[in-house]
């Protein structure tokens, strides 16, 4: 009654097999959710979308950040996530040695530059960056501020 043919551990053997398979493709699946790049982008939509000047953080749970002028993209070890922002263009700051970091941190931008048309120099400068933008380390909150000065207005972004 209880009799197994030859050719049955064969079958043990490959069910084995795809066992230890689905196993190890249930391991490699992430254990946490992307971040959520929705919610940055929304962040920086109401910032962008204020009348007046405005400032905005957003606590960010990625490891690192790509801004474009129109698309924030959020990476950590659990995947991938971009958002499209609505309101836009934005302007994403360089990382070291401009004075628009110091302007997105408070400094008002008649003291950070010798005049509105450098001011909007450098808006042009920092948006033609950002086409090539590289995926960089996020160690901070994102911050985002709008302001205008003599004509100028601009929506800054950092992470």
């Amino acid at each position: 009654m209880f009799e197994l043919t030859v050719d049955a551990w064969y079958g043990w053997i490959g069910l084995s097999l795809a066992g230890v398979a689905l196993v190890g493709a249930a391991a490699g699946l992430p254990t946490a959710p992307p971040p959520d790049a929705g919610a940055a982008g929304a962040t920086v939509d109401r910032v962008a979308a204020a009348e007046y000047a405005a400032t905005g953080e957003h606590p960010l749970d990625a490891d690192e950040i790509r801004l474009g002028t129109r698309r924030i993209g959020l990476r950590s070890d659990s995947g991938t996530a971009h958002a499209t922002l609505s309101f836009g263009p934005v302007t994403p700051v360089p990382t070291e040695g401009s004075p628009l970091r110091d302007v997105l941190y408070g400094t008002p931008p008649e003291r950070a530059f010798d005049s509105p048309e450098a001011f909007r120099q450098a808006v042009v400068d920092a948006r033609a960056d950002a086409s090539d933008a590289p995926w960089r380390t996020v160690d901070r909150t994102l911050i985002v501020r709008r302001l205008s000065w003599e004509g100028v207005n601009v929506v800054l972004v950092d992470a």
